[in-house]
């Protein structure tokens, strides 16, 4: 993956006092993601002068009369001599008050694993549409994977406005059309915003547009900054996935034996009734520790380090959970899945299924559809063939612990691993 990343986002500390807003982007060929992104890191101050003087240049090699943004993203030669989106980019830029990651994901349907991937890390999804064209089949595709994907944010960024005239009419029958697409989704919960905008010209990026002032809202980089990163995490029951054991074995902490990770879900407090999971031992919460500091409460999404009242056994890959909220523990489960490797997925077929850090034997039992990403439904196959999205049942060699995706996106997502070649092959989301 290419990464660009400006010299103002090196001196960043993401431990400062700044939100961490993560966004996906999509969009349709030539519907203006990199130019949107590229406006974004010009208007906020985040391309490097050397980046800036390349893209003035290349931009007059190539006889425009305007910067062409797309270029501080379009990392790979085959980008920038076809003007799409291949790869996944991560762009790191930032303004006072937020510190922003967008992945920027490829709009074409051969590449439908890249969205995948690049938005399952993501908070937010920016789906733009290109004003001239309006919703078309990409929109629904791109639409489809928010809500596999469970982002309970979506802006629709309706782009080129400026070579519509900026015609209001135009903006609502692409908000009316798309509007009717929402109504085929399954995830109630998720909020959808419209912004009509210009990211060639700047117009309703950073800048409220005079040209379209018939729109009364935000502008798009206003309104990213007014989201709130605990509103957009998932809020469920609390999992904590034990990455390592810390035993420093020094004289000021000769005793101390701590599980450090990540808590996902809901959040765990001192004294709190826990059960570490497989083993369904029960003990306390004795403290939780932040670097130096001392905790009361571990909210969502905060890396900390669990220290017990009793001396349990607890293993890199273990689960710390609330002892009056357990997860599932089954040797069968079934998923929806993104075919992400080129060899199709078969019955019959066996692979190792990462859970987390934890791997498991996983044979598929059958494949019950593959499912069409534009919301008409599902037809039947024996096969899912690269970026396909279908419904698979697998049985495992062992017991999981965990949740559905829709309840808890650690605990209810996996991967699969060829046995051979060591590749990942698909992405799943268990149901």
């Amino acid at each position: 993956m290419k990464s660009v990343e400006s010299a103002k986002y090196k001196e960043i500390k993401m431990t400062e006092n700044r939100k961490l807003i993560k966004i996906a982007t999509a969009g349709s060929v030539d519907d203006g993601k990199s130019t949107l992104i590229g406006r974004l890191l010009y208007d906020t101050g985040s391309l490097t002068t050397d980046k800036l003087e390349a893209i003035e240049r290349n931009s007059k090699q190539r006889g425009y009369d305007y910067l062409d943004f797309s270029l501080a993203t379009d990392g790979l030669v085959a980008e920038r001599e076809q003007g799409i989106t291949i790869d996944v980019a991560h762009i790191y830029f930032n303004t006072d008050k937020t510190n922003f990651i967008v992945a920027d994901t490829p709009g074409h349907v051969e590449y439908t694993r890249n969205m995948v991937t690049g938005a399952s890390t993501s908070q937010v999804a920016i789906i733009l549409i290109d004003a001239r064209k309006g919703v078309i089949e990409q929109t629904y595709r791109h639409f489809f994977i928010s809500n596999l994907l469970r982002l309970s944010h979506v802006v629709v960024a309706v782009n080129k406005m400026d070579l519509v005239d900026y015609d209001e009419e135009v903006y609502l029958k692409i908000k009316s059309d798309f509007e009717e697409l929402v109504a085929k989704s399954d995830f109630q919960s998720e909020q959808i915003t419209f912004i009509p905008i210009s990211a060639l010209k700047g117009e309703n990026v950073s800048e409220k547009s005079e040209l379209m002032n018939w729109y009364i809202g935000n502008t798009l980089l206003d309104h990213l900054e007014v989201l709130e990163p605990q509103d957009l995490q998932e809020s469920s029951s609390a999992r904590f996935p034990v990455q390592f054991v810390i035993r420093p074995k020094t004289e000021a902490y000769h005793d101390f034996r701590g599980f450090a990770g990540k808590v996902y879900g809901g959040s765990l407090k001192k004294g709190d009734l826990i059960t570490v999971l497989p083993s369904l031992t029960e003990s306390k919460i004795k403290s939780i520790h932040f670097f130096e500091n001392e905790l009361e409460e571990a909210i969502p999404g905060s890396s900390v380090t669990i220290t017990l009242e009793d001396e349990v056994n607890v293993s890199r890959g273990d689960t710390i959970v609330k002892t009056n909220d357990l997860p599932q523990s089954e040797k069968s489960i079934a998923a929806t899945i993104c075919q992400v490797n080129s060899k199709p997925l078969r019955v019959g077929d066996k692979y190792t299924l990462q859970h987390g850090v934890n791997r498991v034997l996983a044979k598929v039992e059958s494949i019950q559809a593959r499912i069409h990403t534009d919301f008409s439904g599902e037809e039947a196959t024996d096969q899912l063939k690269l970026n396909d999205i279908g419904k698979v049942s697998f049985r495992l060699s062992k017991a999981i612990h965990f949740d559905s995706y829709k309840q808890n996106k650690s605990t209810g997502s996996f991967i699969l691993i060829d046995e051979g070649s060591f590749d990942t092959v698909s992405v799943g989301f268990i149901n």
